[in-house]
């Protein structure tokens, strides 16, 4: 057993019946607060690094190895007097949103916490991040649909914020989810929890079928009640993500529906104009169509563009581990 993802109570179970709890908390500092890669022969767990890819705008992507020999990818994004770390929660993904290249991986496995915490650890060590000296954002938007490893998830929010390890601010890490509504009521229910994003993009249900098939188990109008019913802690929004596609879903018309739907929710627009990738039926929206679409919404719900970071070394979440693939099959 790897001891990365154990919480303190873990640790000393797993150091055997005669550790002292304080010999556990020497560990637990070690492998959180400290990021030791190694500790006195024990098995950390911490992930090995199989690539790493630079941009030109500071973004770093990485490719990171699993003790099976799996891969997944994690994305350092710089910017101003923060940083964001994107990670994944599963190896591939089941979902198979039209417009993602993660989807035409399907998903081969769901991430252990220590995977997950493992992601975010590598990034610190490798770029010297200090949440407690400089503001450092979670993203849980790569690989996977978190909701479906929600227990893996939960605990680790719960190590990324313990102040006696990472010490991350809880409202530091948001997680993005494609609508499953039993989940999203189960993750409002815990104590420790990220903040909610919902990957809408779609202003209508049959819209949303056709890029999200799984609109037709957990339908539109539904996920906005479990939205609207979501339990916001103080000054909190739910994000709501919509990405643009050229000739689908950009027109005014859409933009006048997404105000229709999103009436009522204490929330946020985030517009995020596609990336495109090989085998993605879809185009990049013209510059103007996203200005447009922006001043529709933004009189109604607060609305920004997320203009995509690591352009030249493919940026769109599930972009570098699927272009990797392609690399070795071609």
């Amino acid at each position: 057993m790897s001891l990365l993802g154990l919480e303190i109570d873990e640790l000393r179970a797993a150091l055997g019946p005669t550790t002292k709890l304080h010999r556990a908390r020497q560990v637990y500092q070690a492998l959180y607060a400290e990021r030791v890669p190694e500790f006195e022969g024990l098995p950390t767990g911490h992930l090995g690094e199989a690539s790493r890819y630079q941009s030109s705008d500071g973004t770093v992507r990485y490719l990171l190895s699993l003790a099976d020999g799996k891969t997944i990818e994690t994305v350092f994004i710089p910017e101003g007097d923060r940083d964001t770390i994107c990670i994944s929660s599963q190896v591939g993904c089941p979902v198979d949103c039209k417009f993602c290249l993660t989807a035409l991986m399907g998903l081969e496995r769901n991430l252990t916490t220590g995977e997950i915490v493992g992601q975010v650890l590598h990034v610190m060590m490798r770029h010297q991040l200090r949440p407690k000296e400089r503001t450092m954002n979670i993203v849980m938007m790569g690989q996977g649909e978190p909701l479906m490893n929600l227990d893996n998830v939960l605990k680790a929010t719960r190590l990324l914020v313990d102040q006696r390890g990472i010490g991350m601010g809880e409202r530091r890490i948001t997680l993005s989810t494609s609508g499953l509504i039993p989940k999203i009521e189960e993750m409002g229910r815990a104590a420790v929890r990220p903040r909610l994003a919902i990957s809408l993009n779609a202003s209508s249900e049959e819209q949303r079928r056709e890029i999200m098939p799984i609109t037709h188990k957990w339908h539109l109008a539904d996920l906005l009640a479990v939205c609207r019913r979501y339990p916001l802690r103080p000054k909190e929004y739910i994000f709501v993500e919509y990405v643009l596609l050229g000739g689908v879903n950009d027109t005014d018309a859409d933009a006048l529906r997404l105000v229709d739907l999103l009436a009522g929710l204490q929330c946020k627009v985030n517009l995020i104009p596609l990336n495109p990738g090989p085998g993605i039926p879809f185009v990049a929206p013209e510059e103007e169509r996203v200005n447009a679409f922006q001043r529709l919404v933004m009189p109604h719900v607060p609305c920004y563009v997320r203009r995509a970071r690591g352009q030249d070394i493919y940026a769109a979440c599930g972009q570098l581990k699927r272009m990797s693939e392609l690399v070795t099959l071609g």
